[in-house]
């Protein structure tokens, strides 16, 4: 079965900078768009990032652009989200997604398979 597992989390202060990964299996990864969302107590899971199965889109969340960055590597069926200038707002539990084919979208709903998450904290 399709098993997406992240790892990565942990405590940073604010500014500093932190490395998710989220690693793939039973799926052919280079079919399926993956993405980044994330959800802190009491609010709604929210998009962060996503990239396209072929590399063409990637798309970032307003409140992460310019400080985070989500690649992929297909031969490590593996995605990352590299987080910089962290700030105490992201602090949240991280999700990575996976979508089949080339669309990457902002919509929870859209995304088939979901990891269990990993939890960030940034203190000021």
């Amino acid at each position: 079965q399709v098993q997406l597992v992240e790892s990565g989390g942990g405590l940073v202060q604010a500014g500093g900078s932190l490395r998710l990964s989220c690693a793939a299996s039973g799926l052919t990864f280079s079919r399926y768009s993956m993405a980044w969302f994330r959800q802190a107590p009491g609010k709604e899971r929210e998009f962060v990032a996503a990239r396209s199965n072929n590399g063409i889109s990637t798309i970032y969340a307003d409140s992460v652009k310019g400080r985070f960055t989500i690649s992929r590597d297909n031969a490590k069926n593996t995605v990352y989200l590299q987080m910089n200038s962290l700030k105490p707002e992201d602090t949240a539990v991280y999700y990575c997604a996976a979508d089949w084919g080339p669309n990457t979208g902002r919509e929870p709903r859209t995304y088939l398979h979901w990891g269990q998450g990993t939890q960030v904290t940034v203190s000021s």
